[in-house]
């Protein structure tokens, strides 16, 4: 399979027909803060172990449009004064419990007070119509986690930075570009999903394709209406060997074929086994709603990232990534704001939870100074 057909996560999962699934509030363990079927993570439903002289509350706050954002707070126990504090976001369909929260985990232990949080419609947020994706709202709910770390008492809200992960990390840059209380940004492994979804894997859409994708979610915006359901299906639109648009609905396989890419095999490694997976988390169990590229063709997250200056930005990427083309391409447009940080030897995913690799000790220089 080629690499960019497999950057839809659909490999070996077969050809969806153009067929609504059925309706959320009939899915089990998909609702708001459910749990779903699958096997539980250890660590108390998290990821990851949490540090003995850091304290973790869970929190809720509600964004601009009034949905309800779930959250954890994590403290260090001997905070005093005034901290600096990073709202931190995980993945594209990841949730808190992940990858999100190991970071603010390992800030919070360096002095930081980091607020970790689901995106509207995901994990434990609230949003009627669950796992769709929003490339505005997710970018309101950096603003609103901003909003509820400025009015922590143990908060300098002078000092309030963003920590994001992977596909959220477009949207971070897109909210510090527009809220000048963002004082820094930075960023692992990032993908522009406005990008990805209405381009392609290093945009290899040809205009023909990009008219077939659109034409597509149109279609499926019918099956949707009438039914009156929500068809979950590939956020990045692959396309089958005779030109056709082929999506699948599932993120990821439930097991893992012999023959499968290495991207998959990546993605899999993470969301699919003990390391990371999560019952909450889309990229885990389940798929996007179908119709969810639409709002991503709509929404273009770099227009304004000249805002940014005098503000900083550092994102991290790794010298194997198959996303460090995004890095690249957005330190590119603005070079004397934006810094880039290729890590030696790692790949995509490496930067979820690979505290061995991910350069904490960088990051944390890098807030340090431009928290200051």
């Amino acid at each position: 399979m080629e690499r960019r057909k497999a950057l839809g996560l659909i490999a070996a999962a077969g050809a969806a027909s153009f067929t609504a699934l059925p309706s959320f509030g009939a899915e089990a363990g998909r609702t708001a803060g459910a749990t779903g079927q699958g096997k539980a993570t250890a660590k108390g439903g998290y990821t990851f172990a949490l540090d003995k002289n850091v304290k973790r509350t869970s929190v809720r706050f509600k964004n601009r449009y009034g949905i309800e954002v779930a959250a954890d707070l994590y403290v260090p126990k001997n905070a005093r004064g005034k901290l600096p504090a990073l709202a931190v976001s995980g993945p594209f369909g990841a949730v808190k419990e992940q990858s999100s929260g190991l970071y603010a985990n390992e800030f919070a232990r360096r002095g930081y007070v980091t607020l970790a949080f689901d995106p509207s419609f995901t994990g434990e947020s609230g949003g009627t119509v669950r796992d769709v994706g929003s490339p505005d709202i997710y970018t309101e709910d950096f603003s609103a986690a901003v909003d509820f770390l400025g009015l922590q008492k143990i908060v300098d809200r002078e000092r309030i930075g963003v920590q994001a992960i992977c596909g959220l990390s477009g949207m971070a840059l897109t909210a510090a570009a527009a809220d000048s209380r963002i004082k820094a940004v930075a960023t692992a492994a990032m993908y522009d999903m406005s990008r990805s979804m209405s381009r392609g894997h290093e945009d290899y859409y040809t205009r023909e394709q990009r008219q077939k994708v659109v034409d597509h979610l149109s279609r499926q915006r019918w099956i949707d209406a009438e039914k009156g359901t929500y068809a979950r299906l590939s956020a990045e639109v692959p396309f089958d060997e005779n030109g056709n648009v082929a999506p699948t609905n599932r993120g990821l396989p439930e097991t893992l074929p012999p023959d499968a890419d290495p991207i998959t095999t990546m993605f899999f490694d993470y969301y699919r086994t003990k390391r990371g997976y999560h019952p909450r988390s889309i990229n885990s169990t389940t798929a996007w709603t179908g119709t969810t590229p639409m709002s991503f063709f709509a929404f273009q997250q770099m227009t304004n990232i000249d805002m940014l200056a005098p503000r900083k930005a550092l994102l991290v990427t790794g010298s194997e990534a198959h996303s460090r083309y995004y890095s690249e391409d957005v330190q590119k447009m603005a070079p004397n704001t934006i810094d880039l940080l290729v890590v030696p030897g790692a790949d995509h995913v490496d930067l979820y939870d690979r505290k061995d690799i991910i350069p904490f000790e960088r990051l944390d220089e890098f807030f340090a100074k431009n928290l200051a």
